[in-house]
């Protein structure tokens, strides 16, 4: 194919809570495509659930991408002299979600078990909820005092904000460095220089913050935890390791669950019969964060596999070196899957969605962010049942640049 035919990856949405309209005419006419993405660079594009479960399964489609491919990718050394390293050894060899098996299995099982649901409920879960009550309490006092409220910055920010850093062991007063840091480092209309300067900041964090818990044995945390285990005989853990694994906790951990808990209250409010069906029936809550997270599915560009090997998928041929991107947003918008999928339902019956992934390399914080939609939604409902928008729908300002589609600002009354 001419790279003057080459279609270019579909971004622009004409509604604010739905992907752009064209995946559905790739899903129906080529779930495979050959296609242009944000970052200039061609590859394949899979639209459909069953494909692109297939893409995230297939030994051959590593998740090892050079240079940090993907499908809005930037290289961070794209700026630089050659040869400087600007990150301080964080490089796809040394994150472990851009490794594959068995080092991928090998690294997360040292995580895994601070992130099952029965370790959450126990650990994290009082924590939530007292700090979901507090932010409620200020959100009334603010709303009573100016007569509305911006709900990313008031509660969808900094909840997840205080969680990761409660769960990790980093201190709170240091929010605005790591999110400023965050928002410039996906932000995929800066420049390379400017993304690559948020990443530096956050890797110099981390670096001080593993050094200072070294030197303290009293250290609380997850970060702390995985030093002392870096430092017991036969341990698989490096400090590049322990840097590359702390920037992506805190850098996922809050800037997703913040997207999505902005994105969730901004469709309820859209919908108030919904709203208010989940306001009379609260154990509905559960298949309805489930609902949300498949319709909403945040991430923007997919999510990105190079080929080993010459294969064939679906018919496509897939060269050795090929970039694969599955849309999760698209898979998630599947009818194959999904009866009426372009329609938010609260009480769908659902065995697997995308919204995380899929995999061996499914978000490792999932169960972390479902708790906090979880305790958010119903409380928030609960409390303030007549809450509204403060300015009409159209305005409220959207985050279409950020590698996680979300909403920057919520004005809300009641």
């Amino acid at each position: 194919m001419s790279t003057d035919t080459v279609p270019t990856m579909p971004t622009e949405r004409e509604t604010p809570l739905d992907p752009a309209p064209e995946y559905a005419r790739f899903r129906e006419e080529s779930p495979i495509a050959r296609v242009r993405f944000p970052n200039g660079m061609d590859g394949w594009l899979v639209t459909r659930f069953e494909e692109g479960s297939q893409v995230f399964s297939d030994p051959r489609l590593s998740a090892n991408r050079p240079d940090h491919q993907s499908a809005e990718s930037f290289t961070p050394a794209e700026d630089q002299q050659a040869g400087e390293d600007v990150t301080g050894g964080l490089g796809p060899q040394n994150t472990f979600v851009l490794m594959d098996e068995p080092d991928h299995g090998a690294y997360r099982k040292l995580l895994a078990g601070r992130f099952t649901p029965k370790s959450i409920n126990q650990k994290l879960q009082p924590y939530i909820d007292r700090i979901v009550d507090e932010h409620l309490d200020a959100l009334e006092e603010k709303v009573r005092t100016d007569g509305s409220v911006d709900l990313i910055e008031h509660l969808a920010l900094p909840i997840p904000c205080l969680v990761i850093c409660e769960l990790l062991g980093v201190p709170y007063r240091d929010r605005d460095g790591f999110h400023g840091a965050t928002e410039k480092m996906m932000d995929t209309a800066a420049s390379g220089a400017d993304r690559t300067e948020g990443l530096q900041w956050l890797v110099r964090y981390i670096t001080d913050l593993v050094a200072s818990k070294r030197a303290d044995p009293d250290s609380e945390g997850l970060l702390a935890d995985l030093v002392r285990q870096s430092q017991q005989e036969g341990s698989v853990l490096s400090d590049s390791d322990l840097i590359s694994i702390g920037v992506l906790l805190l850098f996922a951990g809050h800037d997703t669950t913040m997207a999505m808990i902005g994105l969730s209250v901004l469709t309820l409010l859209r919908n108030p019969g919904q709203w208010n069906e989940l306001r009379e029936e609260r154990t509905r809550i559960r298949p309805a964060v489930e609902e949300l997270l498949r319709y909403l599915t945040i991430v923007q560009f997919g999510l990105g596999r190079v080929a080993t090997e010459d294969l064939e998928l679906a018919g496509a041929h897939i060269a050795e070196g090929d970039l694969v991107v599955v849309s999760m947003a698209a898979a998630n918008r599947d009818p194959r899957v999904f009866s009426d999928p372009d329609a938010l339902d609260l009480d769908r019956e659902m065995t697997r969605h995308m919204a995380f992934g899929y995999g061996v390399h499914q978000c490792l914080g999932q169960n972390v962010a479902r708790a906090e939609l979880g305790t958010i939604i119903p409380r928030l409902i609960e409390r303030f049942p007549d809450m509204r928008l403060a300015v009409p729908a159209d305005e409220v300002p959207m985050d279409i640049t950020g590698t996680n589609y979300g909403v920057k600002r919520l004005p809300v009354t009641w």
